[in-house]
């Protein structure tokens, strides 16, 4: 209790201002000039001046009168309280987008200094290193008034986050506060407690944000991208500064830049896993070009538990490994074994995205969103209502083989034993070209059970399904594609893909057990139901859907099941079969097999 008051103590006295006698007073201007190194979106300046902003595909008014936004989702009221979009004022250019800027800085100067506004480290760092950033944009013409009351705030603000250290666990969100505590030292180097502190936990905080092997304890593409960028712009701060470069930041760049490239597409997106978009490729690249020395490739992701698997043209990547633990795990999706796959810039298999709030959010969290596999319309996982996760598989496996450019993926996981006495097992064959996918998926149960297997297609992709109901052809990228199945029903549904700004119409693959072989399963209110099935604009003004259609690979061809385990036994020359799970010493009663392959037509 005391340590509370202490804290509390410590942060009234950091909001004094300075005209009180003996508290310091800021220079009227930085004494070293930093600059914001992301470019701006003129489109959204504009949209700026006209009084709002542009998140996530919606505009949303500024409210310069109120601040706290009370109404609005905490991402949407951290970005906006970040200041970030002064980039796009300062792409826009013109003296009505810089006395519009100076106008909207003013505006947050004239509110107090208190909480909900500036207890949120992450959002107060974004936002001073966005006022120092654009300080010549906005202030260097400014009366000699106005620029004082801006260097006042920032001195405040950032004693507010010194004190706020050492933050609780929030992923890459952590080395944003961290910046603009940064930006202030830069700023105004007569306060040498800031670098002090900057120096003493940003070593603690990349210590507990990186696995051994660079990736990101959240799992997450995006956050490997967000944690990059962040690191990028602090050892571009330092140097500004002509301060000496951080070792500790050097390095962890070094691990991190190669998974980030590891994670892209051949389009220079990112894959679509726990709570990514694609992203701008030109900003990733230039993400890496600001933070590594060199232009390296991660080889692997043991810790990261992510498979990137190349030949030819072909890139397929498999998540091989639980979701991410707490406190990681706000993000995470129930996708384990879930796959994409894309031929050169083409995507063609994708998971269907991410949100930042709301029902979409959550949707899209649901295995029903993702290239893999769903027993009785039931996600794999549990989440909680402040969207962590209660219940995930106790065990994911996966192995991965090559021989003369050809590729094996196995893995398994048990994350339906418990409510369905099922697990489920994938088996993935890559040929040398990339032009051959093959897999093998089996429900093993102590039960036959419903299951849905689906494969969400890019929205470029344009599939159509046989009138024998036998396989789908698509076209993409100038290519033509064929798929077909051995082992249950196609079909070919609808889908919704949310990796862009907003979510577009898509279509899916659909494969689920003859009719036959299973029971009617009764849709309850525990079923998974996301926007996937409606149409875009439809769901984006009501989020709530119908039960998504699961969508599930298909057949691996000419060959059955057994000869496609003999083909791979003798190829992989004898290599060990991949454990059975723990609580499975012997088969269970029933076995469902489904058989896919996706290849391309020749010409």
């Amino acid at each position: 209790m005391f340590g509370r008051w202490a804290r509390e103590a410590r942060l009234s006295l950091a909001r004094l201002p300075s005209s009180v006698p003996g508290i310091a007073r800021a220079p009227d201007r930085p004494v070293h000039a930093i600059r914001d190194i992301w470019p701006g979106n003129p489109d959204h300046g504009a949209l700026l001046v006209s009084g709002a902003a542009r998140f996530e595909g919606r505009n949303i008014p500024l409210r310069a009168h109120d601040w706290e936004y009370a109404d609005l989702a905490p991402v949407t009221r951290e970005w906006l309280q970040g200041f970030t979009w002064l980039r796009d004022l300062r792409a826009l250019g013109s003296d009505e987008a810089r006395l519009y800027a100076r106008s909207i800085v003013g505006s947050w100067l004239d509110q107090p200094p208190i909480d909900p506004l500036v207890l949120n480290a992450p959002a107060t760092g974004a936002r001073l290193a966005s006022w120092l950033g654009h300080f010549d944009f906005f202030a260097s013409s400014a009366s000699e008034a106005f620029r004082q009351k801006v260097m006042d705030r920032l001195l405040v603000e950032g004693r507010l986050i010194s004190i706020m250290l050492p933050l609780a666990e929030q992923g890459w969100r952590n080395l944003t506060a961290l910046k603009g505590l940064l930006a202030v030292a830069v700023a105004i180097p007569s306060q040498t407690g800031f670098l002090h502190r900057f120096h003493r936990y940003l070593e603690q905080e990349l210590d507990r944000l990186t696995l051994p092997d660079g990736t990101l304890r959240e799992r997450s593409p995006q956050a490997q991208m967000e944690a990059a960028r962040e690191l990028a712009e602090i050892s571009v701060f330092m140097r500004m500064a002509q301060l000496s470069p951080s070792e500790k930041v050097q390095n962890a760049l070094a691990r991190i830049c190669p998974v980030l490239r590891a994670l892209r597409h051949g389009d220079g997106s990112l894959a679509l896993f726990h709570g990514s978009k694609e992203q701008d490729d030109r900003q990733i690249d230039r993400i890496i070009q600001y933070g590594a020395r060199q232009r390296l490739l991660a080889s692997s992701m043991p810790d990261g538990g992510f498979w990137r698997i190349s030949a030819g043209k072909a890139l397929l990547f498999v998540d091989g490994a639980p979701p991410a633990g707490a406190p990681h795990d706000g993000n995470a999706h129930a996708a384990p074994l879930a796959l994409e796959f894309s031929h050169g810039r083409q995507r063609l298999f994708v998971n269907c995205g991410a949100a930042s709030t709301g029902m979409w959010k959550q949707a899209l969290r649901e295995t029903a969103a993702h290239s893999s596999l769903v027993v009785e319309e039931t996600s794999c996982c549990d989440f909680t209502p402040a969207g962590t996760i209660a219940r995930r598989p106790a065990h994911v496996t996966l192995t991965h083989q090559s021989q003369d450019g050809a590729h094996w993926v196995d893995g398994q996981h048990d994350g339906w034993y418990p409510g369905f006495g099922a697990s489920w097992r994938r088996r993935l064959y890559l040929g040398p070209t990339g032009e051959d996918l093959r897999g093998e998926e089996c429900v093993d149960g102590e039960r036959r059970v419903a299951f849905a297997l689906r494969f969400h297609l890019h929205p470029s992709v344009q599939a159509e399904l046989a009138p024998d109901g036998d396989e789908v052809l698509m076209h993409a990228g100038g290519m033509i594609w064929r798929f077909r199945q051995e082992g249950g029903v196609l079909s070919l549904e609808r889908s919704v893909y949310a990796g862009g700004e907003k979510p577009v119409a898509s279509h899916q693959i659909v494969i689920r057990p003859p009719a036959a072989e299973v029971a009617p399963v009764s849709t309850d209110s525990d079923a998974v139901t996301t926007p996937a099935s409606r149409e875009p604009g439809e769901a984006e003004a009501a989020p709530e859907g119908e039960t998504m259609p699961p969508s599930q690979p298909g057949e691996p061809g000419e060959t059955g099941a057994d000869a496609t385990a003999d083909t791979q036994s003798s190829t992989t020359a004898g290599a060990p079969a991949l454990p059975e799970l723990p609580h499975r010493s012997e088969p269970l009663p029933a076995r469902q097999v489904v058989q896919w392959v996706m290849e391309r037509v020749p010409e």
